[in-house]
């Protein structure tokens, strides 16, 4: 194809680009492009469009204008109002710029003809194919994104044969910005022309799938919104003409509530703004649940409903006898408690907190004392909790909000002045988010908890007629400030004579029962029942003495079926045949007076032990070894014994060189148990001076206290369960510091019948009732 010059009336375009053979109408309305327009109808009706490189450019001139354009003839002509014309045109071939003369009244352009695709870039047949089915596959492809497309478009640009015409027509009658069809029209060679087309092709492929994408997914939403919301209206429709639940006969049925309420003004105001707000929200939706169960919340808490207390003493004495034996100085404590507050007329005042060993009856002894006032009983257990909302409550913002704990009681109670236990206060933890114990400090001061805030509540509650009981088993781990709130009532461990009578009394009926059983089916002689207890248990509380007891109820229960007895009896000779062997041992005193054994005492959380602590002296160099797993305690206690000890020898004859020749070794047997604390002071004190000087000391004495540098003995702690441990181990004579006098006057006859106590001040005391009469052996 031969190029041609021309010279022919030009319109810039503005975001607008003609390919040929493309039939388009646009607006014209600048003054020379109308001019170009009607040169052109009076001449041939050729007019060479070109496209501005910048649209806002109202007087282009040829450095605003791209190099290619196309040749293009006017078909049709109409003039709009607003001096306004409208060109239908056809492209016809693509042309170069060659001039411009933009200086009259109309652009006057000198063009020239570009050569076909074909021409300037001969393609072999299998290149010309294999570009053409790539681009239908892409046509294809685009079009099952776009349905639309396949019914209008597709169809013509699949019949297409001619490659140079495919990739121009997929410009044409794709909806391409007019930067694209003008990176066509500049792209002479079919090549690069087709990489363009392709490029785009593809572009617009992803993006109609990304497009499509989110189209479904907001489609999808809405779709889900749109249905929940016609759902909802039914549902509303039916429940008005059922007159059923709908927000406003919510909030009218509250308001009924709220005037039946008792309950301060303050709390009154903010439900009825609550219920207020309630109507303004429409039906299911999420605001309108959380209102909803915050006023439900609000209205079931006992405000001002209180429950009527039994002050009758004497019936609170019966019921805490009734249910449990001896406890007799937690139990006169209790009354007293009792009677104060039934003189004074008050709910709040002291908090109580039992602190005692595991299967003491702690947790029971609350249960009693609610019982006995007629008070409403609410058990919260503390044990493992970390995080403070537990106490306080969750914001109500939150998805899934409560109240504390608490609160939570005093709804279930039904009364503002319910007995609330705190169980397991000593086992409270923090972490992150935040100090339980800490939020404990206001729910347990009197002062603070008349309007205690609950976080999810919001208004002030009265916490000061709750009556509050803790349990726990050791004050170690309570924090100062909240133990310092509390009054601590000690449940000590039981004698074997009070565990005889709890069983005998309570446990053995109440295991019975369990197992279906009656009492005279199934009987304990007392001589069983005292060797469970000293051989089978050994415990503070009396846990595992009822699960020894239900041992034998089911293996009874067992033996009614199998073999038909009709009654079983358990005695002192056949007890091995329902619980096995013995379990436990207790160590007797020697029968022997000894050279470097002493028996002392300790007390473990199951309750008393005898230790034999064993010295023995051997040729060294001086040296102190101490075996037994002993705590750092109980080490310095062994260091300060041993320099009273080297302090106190010229007394008994020992030469000034022979701790130097000598080393001493002390053990205390079961060597896997760990053992601490300063108690084993005079023992280690009296069996160094022993083996030192080789005299004997009494098998039958056991001793406990703390020594001093100089010698004295100072009060130690846990007396009650080291004197019942001499007594099991059958020892005659205890050592006790001479101010721990107090403590041993408040044991029961039960517990010290039978040993001599003695009190001592010094080791000089201690060495006189220990060292067995008769001369010194050589060391």
């Amino acid at each position: 194809m031969e190029q041609k010059t021309y010279t022919l009336p030009a319109i810039a375009l503005r975001g607008l680009t003609v390919l040929p053979k493309m039939m388009i109408h646009f607006d014209v309305s600048r003054e020379k492009s109308i001019a170009a327009v009607e040169k052109a109808m009076v001449e041939d009706q050729k007019v060479f469009l070109i496209t501005q490189r910048q649209s806002e450019v109202m007087d282009p001139r040829q450095e605003d204008l791209f190099l290619v354009g196309c040749i293009a003839s006017v078909k049709q002509l109409v003039k709009m109002p607003d001096n306004i014309v409208r060109v239908m045109v056809e492209g016809l071939e693509r042309a170069e710029l060659m001039d411009l003369d933009a200086e009259g009244a109309y652009l006057i352009a000198e063009v020239e003809t570009v050569p076909a695709g074909a021409d300037l870039e001969p393609l072999d047949y299998v290149a010309s194919e294999a570009m053409m089915r790539l681009v239908k596959e892409k046509l294809e492809e685009y079009g099952k994104i776009n349905p639309r497309m396949v019914k209008e478009i597709l169809p013509n640009l699949l019949m297409i044969h001619d490659l140079e015409e495919l990739l121009d027509q997929t410009a044409i009658q794709l909806p391409w910005d007019y930067t694209l069809r003008q990176e066509v029209l500049e792209s002479l060679f079919l090549s690069v022309r087709y990489e363009h087309v392709i490029q785009s092709l593809v572009t617009e492929i992803d993006v109609a799938k990304i497009k499509r994408d989110f189209q479904m997914k907001v489609k999808a939403a809405i779709d889900k919104n749109q249905k929940d919301y016609i759902l909802r209206e039914q549902m509303r429709i039916i429940r008005q003409e059922l007159g059923e639940d709908n927000p406003l006969s919510d909030a009218d049925e509250y308001k009924k509530q709220l005037k039946a309420l008792k309950a301060d003004k303050e709390v009154k105001d903010k439900l009825l703004k609550e219920i207020d707000r309630l109507k303004t929200m429409p039906g299911g939706s999420q605001e309108g649940n959380v209102i909803r169960t915050y006023i439900e919340t609000l209205l079931e808490l006992p405000w001002k409903k209180a429950s009527k207390d039994n002050n009758d003493i004497h019936h609170a004495e019966e019921i805490l006898n009734e249910d449990h034996y001896g406890l007799d100085k937690v139990k006169e404590r209790i009354l007293e408690y009792l009677a104060v507050r039934s003189l004074t007329d008050k709910g709040g005042g002291t908090i109580l907190c039992l602190v005692g060993p595991p299967g003491t009856g702690k947790t029971s002894i609350a249960r009693s004392m609610a019982k006995a006032l007629n008070k409403k009983y609410v058990r919260i257990s503390l044990g493992g909790i970390r995080d403070e909302a537990e106490i306080r409550g969750h914001r109500k913002t939150y998805v899934g909000a409560m109240p504390g704990r608490l609160v939570e009681g005093l709804r279930q109670a039904g009364v503002a002045n319910p007995l609330m236990l705190l169980d397991e206060i000593d086992k409270v933890s923090s972490d992150y988010k935040g100090d339980t114990s800490s939020a404990l400090l206001e729910v347990l001061d009197g002062e603070q908890n008349v309007r205690f805030r609950d976080h999810y509540v919001e208004v002030p509650i009265d916490l000061s007629q709750v009556m509050f009981i803790a349990t726990a088993n050791t004050t170690q781990t309570i924090p100062g400030p909240l133990l310092d709130r509390m009054e601590l009532i000690e449940v000590n461990s039981y004698t074997e004579n009070e565990k005889f009578h709890i069983a005998k009394e309570y446990l053995i009926g109440k295991q019975l029962e369990q197992n279906g059983l009656k009492a005279e089916q199934v009987s304990i002689s007392d001589h069983a029942l005292e060797k469970i207890i000293h051989n089978y248990t050994r415990e503070a509380g009396v846990r595992n003495l009822e699960r020894r007891i239900g041992d034998i109820c089911r293996k009874a229960a067992r033996e009614f079926l199998e073999d038909k007895k009709k009654a079983i009896r358990v005695t002192e000779g056949n007890l091995e045949k329902y619980l096995g062997k013995e379990r436990v041992t207790f160590e007797d005193a020697n029968e022997e007076d000894q050279v470097g054994i002493v028996r002392g005492l300790a007390w473990t959380s199951v309750g008393g032990d005898t230790l034999q602590i064993e010295v023995n002296v051997m040729p060294g160099r001086g040296v102190l070894q101490l075996t037994g797993q002993m705590g750092d305690v109980m080490k310095e206690s062994a260091q300060t014994a041993l320099t009273y000890v080297r302090s106190v020898c010229p007394q008994y004859g020992i030469a000034d060189d022979y701790f130097e020749k000598h080393d001493i070794h002390i053990h205390i047997p079961e060597g896997a148990v760990p053992k601490d604390g300063p108690s084993a002071g005079i023992t280690m004190a009296t069996a160094m001076l022993s083996a030192v000087t080789g005299r004997k000391v009494y098998a039958k004495v056991a001793m406990t206290g703390e020594i001093t540098l100089r010698g004295r003995v100072l009060p130690i702690g846990g007396l009650k369960e080291k004197i019942l441990a001499a007594k099991m181990a059958h020892i005659q004579k205890v050592l006790v510091p001479d101010k721990n006098r107090a403590d041993i006057s408040e044991l029961s006859r039960e517990i010290t019948k039978g040993l001599e106590i003695v009190y001592v001040k010094s080791m000089e005391d201690v060495l006189a009732e220990a060292f067995a009469e008769g001369e010194e052996h050589d060391n």
